[in-house]
């Protein structure tokens, strides 16, 4: 999938029409192209697990193919644990399971043809683990796969990771008709309002406790205070919420997987406080942000104070979706060092290309997104959009900083506005920088209020006009 852009945009650059090039620039503060550097210093940082090798194969701990193997697969990762690693091999077939819980040193590899498929009891996955639901801390039903301050780790294979989420077991709890809540259902409406509360009075982590009657749903696979971590190869489908999670994780690849899922919230990769992330050959369809960079929510986030850097997204494509790469929401612990090359976003169903959402209750320090060498389809609202207000939107003390931007070599067909750009009067978004992109196919004009140190460099936009939020012509 190491697909190269470079050459489109040239073709595209010489297509399109020179309708203007925006006469906003300044000449000092430009985000430099040798921040490229700090993603080649980053990737010599980041090295695979390494893994003994031994196999033990589930069925000789007594799977079957088509039955629960959920005792089978726990008694192999802990024969495979205690023998010092090695692979705990998922063969062709299909097999049952409950929650999978990794062990240092464990890859857990699903031939081709290999099918896990998760129950859809929640009871199954009880009881609760230590966890994070939408940035804050809890006890909670256990992650599909859950792996808890546990080093050299893997998921690999050519095989499908499904979590049997539909409209009648995991979606519902929502609360959204779409999928299929109805009126009397229960829903998690009520569960994560008290959560959010018991974060913000400080309640301590040990009695935030969540499960059965709760209906927060789990994500699908999430490594929590782990190191050394790789996840590739395999497919990923219905999930309850978020795929991919990695929290509080240091030295994560994730190479090579595809993951469709079109439920609530199932975003399809989200690092949340992790450092040194690369994402690399993947293709998201998502019924959320394909990736969405976190590091906790509110109180919870600055309690915990950890932020998300030094994340590298690379030869990817993103189909459906609420955002390609994210920044956000809940970003409150800070995000730096955030670099994205060579990826594909197309769909009429993915709303925006690069976003960043936060507002003065997430607050966040973000410093340093570095985009080039994207092409992008069709969006449906934005190829670039940044909002501080997200949601609450501002007054609530924690103002959020936005700096350092840069999009290079960034061609759209189709989309709504060019860019989207609203920072606060009293903490405006500092040095957003396009150069040399084509946003051939726009509407309407950009968006832009409250931006300093915008720097636009042979850019070709639709119009020079810009407006602001409430659509007045500036």
């Amino acid at each position: 999938m190491r697909t190269r852009y470079p050459s489109t945009f040239f073709l595209l650059l010489s297509l399109v029409p020179a309708f203007a090039v925006s006469p906003m620039t300044a000449p000092a503060g430009v985000p430099s192209a040798d921040a490229w550097l700090i993603a080649e210093q980053i990737l010599e940082q980041i090295e695979e697990p390494v893994f003994p090798d031994r196999d033990f194969p589930v069925t000789d701990f007594g799977a079957r193919d088509g039955e629960d193997a959920s005792s089978a697969i726990t008694a192999a990762i802990a024969a495979c644990h205690d023998a010092g690693g090695g692979r705990v091999l998922i063969p062709e077939g299909t097999f049952v399971t409950g929650p999978i819980h990794l062990l240092s040193n464990v890859n857990l590899h699903l031939s081709e043809g290999a099918t896990l498929l998760f129950k859809e009891d929640p009871a199954a996955y009880l009881p609760a683990v230590y966890t994070r639901w939408e940035g804050v801390e809890l006890f909670n039903y256990s992650p599909l796969i859950y792996a808890f301050e546990q080093e050299n780790i893997a998921i690999t294979g050519s095989g499908t990771l499904d979590g049997q989420a539909t409209e009648e077991n995991w979606w519902f709890m929502k609360g959204q008709t779409e999928h299929g809540w109805r009126e009397g259902m229960p829903r998690q409406h009520e569960a994560r309002n008290r959560l959010f509360k018991m974060a913000e009075a400080g309640v301590p982590v040990a009695e935030r406790r969540f499960g059965e009657g709760d209906y927060l749903r789990p994500p699908f696979i999430q490594p929590y205070r782990c190191r050394n971590v790789l996840i590739e190869g395999v497919t990923l489908l219905r999930s309850p919420m978020w795929q991919l999670n990695p929290v509080l994780c240091e030295n994560v690849i994730v190479r090579g997987i595809t993951v469709i899922s079109h439920g609530p919230n199932n975003d399809g990769c989200n690092p949340e406080s992790s450092r040194n992330v690369l994402i690399e050959d993947c293709l998201f369809d998502t019924g959320d942000d394909c990736i969405a960079i976190k590091s906790g929510r509110n109180t919870d986030g600055r309690r915990i104070g950890v932020p998300s850097e030094n994340i590298i997204i690379r030869n990817c494509v993103m189909k459906d979706g609420h955002g390609g790469v994210v920044i956000g929401s809940e970003i409150s612990g800070g995000c730096r060092n955030v670099f994205v090359e060579n990826c594909r976003m197309d769909s009429p169903n993915l709303d925006r290309a690069i976003r960043v959402k936060t507002n003065s209750i997430r607050g966040g320090l973000i410093d340093g997104i570095y985009v080039r060498n994207i092409e992008v389809g069709e969006v449906a609202e934005a190829v670039l959009k940044v909002n501080f207000h997200y949601e609450e939107g501002d007054g609530y003390g924690f103002t959020p900083i936005l700096r350092n931007v840069l999009l290079e070599n960034v061609v759209c067909r189709k989309t709504r506005y060019p860019v989207y750009l609203v920072g606060y009067e009293d903490s405006p978004l500092i040095n957003i920088t396009l150069r040399n992109c084509v946003i051939a196919g726009a509407e309407l004009p950009s968006v832009i209020e409250n931006v300093q140190e915008l720097h636009f460099e042979n850019v070709i936009f639709p119009s020079t006009r810009t407006v602001n939020q409430w659509g007045e012509v500036q």
